[in-house]
């Protein structure tokens, strides 16, 4: 329910304020899905579905990536300070945090269950990455035939569509319903040296074709803002929904421990 409440609220804001201030729609979907869902693989999911330009996904990485460490700090010591229960912190963590890697420090730095609460919400999040990916590849083919008088059709949705995506829905399968939990747990080690090995050539690569001066430059500096006042809205409405949906007041506290 959180995932799904911060995700179409959150996107739709960002698209918004990114049209106000006249952002083109490409650069809008990519913003919003960053925003809005899980970061890097959300912003690279919505790039390849709208076939944007990959330069325009670079700046929204970058910006992922700068406001991710900052709030992986102030997050966790706003939950303590302020007495928020950990388990709405968690919450809050993982609706808010851009990467999954930052949910799993910030949380640790508070508790193991809020660890676990935040890593269970932005998993949650994860998830609709390919819904996300789906639905801007058919509006986009659309939104192109409408302007250009071609006709959408299915293969055309098919080459927009990110295919890792489709990647990711069958690994997730595979192993939740397919492999037995001790040969899961057995592939572990090796799945999560490949996953760092892979985002650091994935990063490295991102960051020389990142230039920090790009950030204010491009467009005037109007994407940053967007992103910036999108995710001011997040951490709000999430903290609200946490505390709704976590804290005991629609429904009892989870017990995670």
């Amino acid at each position: 329910m959180q995932a799904l409440l911060v995700v179409f609220v959150v996107w739709y804001c960002c698209f918004w304020l990114a049209r106000k201030l006249k952002v083109d729609d490409d650069f809008a979907a990519i913003l919003s899905s960053a925003v809005a869902i899980c970061g890097v693989s959300a912003a690279i999911a919505s790039c390849g579905a709208i076939e944007g330009d990959k330069k325009k996904l670079s700046y929204v990485t970058s910006i992922v990536l700068i406001c991710a460490v900052p709030m992986m700090v102030l997050m966790p010591w706003a939950v303590k300070e302020f007495g928020i229960p950990e388990i709405v912190g968690g919450a809050w963590l993982g609706g808010t945090l851009d990467t999954s890697g930052s949910v799993v420090a910030a949380g640790a730095l508070i508790s193991e269950p809020a660890m676990k609460t935040g890593v269970i919400v932005k998993f949650s999040q994860n998830a609709l990455i390919g819904v996300a990916a789906f639905v801007l590849s058919i509006w986009w083919t659309f939104k192109k035939g409408a302007e250009t008088g071609q006709r959408p059709s299915a293969g055309i949705i098919w080459e927009r569509f990110p295919k890792f995506v489709l990647g990711f829905l069958i690994a997730s399968f595979f192993f939740s319903f397919l492999l037995h939990i001790d040969t899961v747990g057995a592939t572990k080690s090796l799945l999560g040296e490949l996953r760092t090995w892979w985002f650091a050539l994935a990063f490295v690569s991102i960051g020389l074709e990142t230039r920090f001066g790009d950030l204010v430059k491009m467009e005037g500096g109007r994407p940053a803002v967007a992103f910036l006042a999108a995710q001011a809205v997040n951490i709000v409405w999430t903290l609200i929904l946490a505390y709704l949906l976590f804290g005991g007041i629609l429904f009892p506290v989870p017990d995670i421990k």
